[in-house]
């Protein structure tokens, strides 16, 4: 009996060294993904802002059709278009060090947006660049991302945690017109952390539950905005609760920092404004002084 059982550890010990050492080999593994439709000035000018050299990392092509995969429906068909422009760079971080998301010509979705839709897809401790050589929506980018880390790991994610994955992005992208990325952001994370009670919810509370979570950010959500997010919501409740929660925090850190970058940006735009006020009206006080100068003359 004790034989077995110092087998069996034996055994565990071996199949987690195993696994410890095929995440560890992992690490500083490197791919990048082009979209099939771009030319080669393109992809050269693409290869700029990944800040490599073509040829020193392996390449994998994402079609039109392997976006649509996970988009179709899910966003405008003008946001996916008919042809695979979005290329992506990722770089395997080791453990503990988070995500890290870069855009370049990417206008409908933000770094903060693919961070958090990564999470949920499983993906962590990845520096991933989104870049195209110019300007497109940036939603189908998270294919090739998929792509890239699952040739890395060797392991594939799960394909319900890619399709809400795909669907947060795409509402998150959304409401962002509206109210702006960071509060679209947050409202989401604060449903992903709390779908242990919404399953329990019908969609009356849930809706009630969604107009508290966005009026604790100042935010007024339209009925249709507030239905996008049932949606999404009980698309979240057929993940791992618990996992989930785990996945958010471990991005927290990462979003404060990009919400802190936009508090000091805010705070120096106001700077700016406030002494160009202060400056205006002291050309307006000399001006009242020269015209009354004058007057008096």
């Amino acid at each position: 009996m004790k034989f077995k059982r110092m087998l069996s550890v034996l055994l565990c010990l071996t199949l987690l060294c195993g696994l410890g050492s095929a995440m560890a080999a992992n690490v500083g593994e490197t791919r990048v993904t082009l979209g099939a439709d771009l030319n080669e000035q393109e992809i050269q000018e693409v290869y700029k802002y990944f800040d490599v050299n073509r040829g020193d990392v392996d390449e994998l092509i994402v079609t039109n059709a392997d976006e649509r995969q996970y988009l179709s429906g899910l966003v405008d068909e003008s946001a996916i278009g008919s042809r695979a422009i979005s290329c992506t760079y990722l770089e395997v971080l080791p453990a503990g060090q988070s995500i890290t998301v870069a855009t370049h010509n990417i206008t409908y979705c933000t770094a903060q947006m693919y961070i958090s839709a990564l999470a949920t897809a499983g993906i962590t401790d990845a520096k991933v660049v989104v870049a195209a050589p110019f300007d497109v929506s940036g939603t189908a980018a998270l294919t090739g991302i998929y792509k890239a880390y699952e040739v890395i790991t060797g392991e594939p994610l799960d394909e319900t945690a890619k399709e809400v994955s795909s669907q947060e992005l795409a509402v998150t992208a959304e409401l962002a017109q509206e109210i702006g990325d960071a509060d679209s952001v947050e409202i989401v994370n604060q449903l992903k952390m709390i779908t242990d009670e919404t399953v329990n919810m019908d969609d009356a509370e849930l809706r009630s539950q969604i107009v508290e979570i966005a009026d604790n950010y100042d935010v007024t959500l339209s009925d249709n905005q507030i239905d996008q997010l049932i949606s999404l919501t009980r698309a979240l409740e057929k993940l791992d609760p618990s996992e989930l929660l785990k996945k958010v925090q471990a991005i927290q850190e990462t979003l404060r920092q990009f919400a802190g970058m936009k508090d000091k940006l805010s705070g120096f735009t106001g700077t700016v404004k406030e002494i160009a006020q202060q400056i205006g009206a002291a050309f307006q006080s000399v001006w009242e002084f020269i015209v009354g100068v004058f007057h008096k003359g």
